[in-house]
C-alpha cells in the first residue's frame, strides 16, 4: 500500500483516529530522530489531520521542540514538559484522557515500517476481539527481537537479564519457550500473556479502561503488568506485518541504578500477579 493512505475512519467527529504518545529521557538525538522520521513516514500513510503525537519528556534535554518540529512538519504533535522525571508509565498517562480511537505506546528507539501502523489499524479494523497488537521486532543488526513471553519465572529474569553467554546458551531451550520465539515467527499468533511495552497498539477505550500503566512502577514491568490486565477483558495478538526494529533493553548493562529499579519494580509485580520462582 504504499502511497496510499489508509480508508480507516471508525469514528467521526473530533476524535482522533490514532494517538501516539512517546516518552523520552535523556535521549540520543540520533536515535530520536530516526523514531520520529520513520513514526512520520507512517502517519503519512493514514489521515494526519486525524493524527496526534504527544511526547512527554521527562527531562531538561534542550533542542526537543526543534527536533520535533523538523521531523514531524506535517503531523499534530503536543511536548509536555516541566513536570520532571515521574517514570514511564506515570508520563505516559498525562495523556491517557486525551487519547484517540487507537493509541499507540511508543519507545523513543523504535523505527517502524513504513506500513506498520496501515497494517495494525487494519487488523484490529478486522478483528474487533482484539484490543491489542504487538508487532514482529528485529535488533538493528537484523536478528530476531522477541517481544512476546509467557508469564516469567524468577529464573527465567535472572537467566535472560543477568547471566552470562553460557549460561544462557545451556539453558536456550527454556529461553525459547519463555520468549515464544518459535510461537513467533510469521503467523498471528493470538493471546501471548505478555508484551513488551515499547510498541503497544490499543483500542484506545480499552487503553483508558485499563487506566493505562500502573504507576507504582516507575520503570520496568509496567508494561507486563498492563499486558496482563488487558488480557483478562481483551485479546492480544502478535501481527508479524506490522515490523519494527528496537535499539534498546539490556537492563544489566545501564549500571547499578537500573538494576536496582529491575528488582523494585520485580517485587511488586510478583506481589501484585503472583510469584513463580523457576
Amino acid at each position: 500500500m504504499t502511497g496510499e493512505r489508509a480508508a480507516l475512519n471508525p469514528a467521526g467527529g473530533d476524535n482522533p483516529l490514532l494517538t501516539v504518545s512517546v516518552v523520552i529521557y535523556r535521549p540520543d538525538m540520533s536515535v530520536l530522530t530516526a523514531t520520529l522520521q520513520s513514526l512520520s513516514n507512517a502517519l503519512k500513510l493514514l489521515d494526519t489531520s486525524r493524527c496526534k503525537v504527544f511526547v512527554i519528556q521527562n527531562c531538561d534535554t534542550d533542542g526537543i521542540p526543534k527536533l520535533l518540529a523538523a521531523n514531524l512538519n506535517e503531523v499534530p504533535f503536543d511536548l509536555r514538559q516541566g513536570h520532571g522525571n515521574v517514570g514511564f508509565g506515570r508520563a505516559h498517562n498525562l495523556v491517557l484522557h486525551e487519547t484517540g480511537t487507537f493509541h499507540l505506546v511508543l519507545n523513543p528507539d523504535i523505527e517502524m515500517a513504513e506500513e506498520a501502523l496501515t497494517h495494525g489499524l487494519k487488523f484490529l479494523e478486522e478483528h474487533t476481539d482484539c484490543g491489542l497488537i504487538t508487532p514482529h521486532a528485529c535488533w538493528p543488526d537484523g536478528t530476531r527481537q522477541y517481544l512476546c513471553k509467557r508469564y516469567p519465572a524468577l529464573f527465567d529474569l535472572l537467566l535472560r537479564g543477568f547471566a552470562p553467554a553460557f549460561l544462557k546458551n545451556l539453558f536456550s531451550d527454556r529461553l525459547a519457550r519463555y520468549e515464544m520465539s518459535k510461537e513467533t515467527d510469521e503467523d498471528v499468533v493470538w493471546d501471548p500473556p505478555i508484551v513488551s511495552g515499547c510498541f503497544m497498539l490499543f483500542r484506545g477505550g480499552l487503553y483508558r479502561q485499563l487506566g493505562g500503566f500502573d504507576r507504582r512502577f516507575f520503570l520496568y514491568f509496567e508494561d507486563f503488568d498492563l499486558a496482563l490486565r488487558a488480557g483478562k477483558v481483551t485479546r492480544t495478538a502478535y501481527v508479524p506485518a506490522v515490523r519494527i526494529v528496537h535499539e534498546g533493553g539490556h537492563a544489566a548493562r545501564k549500571g547499578l541504578t537500573h538494576i536496582k529499579l529491575f528488582a523494585k519494580s520485580a517485587l511488586l509485580f510478583y506481589k501484585l500477579h503472583g510469584f513463580k520462582l523457576f
